[in-house]
């Protein structure tokens, strides 16, 4: 099964996140093989990502570890224990903190600098942390759960690096699980948006300012497992099976 996909930023490479590897295509290539194989997980991967200079590739896994891997030597450079297994991680933008959810129902930021996790929050115990985004100028982060809410935070940058997480609001968005949350991108600025795709088989549209529920999208007939935004934010495209 492929759980997760991902393009690198120079749009030259498509990483495919699966059943404890992820593989490496060469997107202009019309060979099937892949150019390069990460091994290391021992469980599903269900999140991968690129940091911006494309120079390295973060992961999560049902193993219950985050890790980071140099691209060119498919080398596990770090490895951080969850303790439960990793549904979600995110990059924030400044490129230095990854931000991970796991089954147990933790989010925790993984300090790259410190090679430490500098902030760990639980929203509800026991309640997996299915999807997390962040918005594309670090301002706010969003966990979406098992039980259809949402917990959203304003990041503040503090005097150190860290980044603190203020409450913001709680969104009760779904009766169903939120199988993704997706915050809008900078395009779509200055009208910001949320994203939440459920086990209901809808995905609803929220404005981020006061999270009034803009549309409601109905035509799937299972659960919406994906979705993502146009460059400016007019179109969403989901995914349901």
């Amino acid at each position: 099964q492929v759980n997760r996909l991902e393009i690198t930023p120079d749009k030259r490479f498509l990483a495919a996140a699966g059943n404890s590897h992820i593989r490496l295509f060469d997107v202009n290539s019309n060979s099937p093989q892949p150019v390069i194989s990460y091994d290391s997980h021992t469980s599903n991967v269900m999140a991968v990502g690129f940091h911006c200079d494309g120079n390295w590739m973060y992961s999560g896994s049902e193993d219950g570890t985050v890790r980071i891997w140099d691209l060119r030597t498919a080398t596990c450079q770090r490895e951080y224990e969850s303790r439960a297994a990793v549904n979600t991680v995110v990059l924030h933008p400044n490129q230095k903190e990854l931000i991970s959810g796991d089954q147990n129902g933790n989010i925790r930021v993984w300090d790259l600098a410190a090679n430490s996790c500098s902030c760990e929050l639980v929203p509800e115990v026991d309640t997996a942390i299915r999807s997390l985004t962040v918005m594309w100028d670090g301002s706010m982060v969003v966990a979406a759960n098992n039980r259809g809410t949402c917990y959203v935070w304003r990041l503040l940058k503090g005097t150190q690096t860290i980044t603190s997480f203020e409450p913001l609001h709680k969104l009760q968005a779904h009766d169903g699980y939120i199988l993704k949350c997706l915050l809008s991108p900078e395009f779509c600025d200055p009208n910001r948006y949320l994203a939440t795709a459920s086990s209901d088989h809808t995905v609803k549209i929220w404005n981020v300012d006061g999270f009034k529920l803009e549309k409601t999208l109905v035509g799937h007939q299972r659960w919406v497992w994906d979705c993502v935004f146009s460059v400016d934010g007019a179109y969403l495209i989901t995914g349901a099976r």
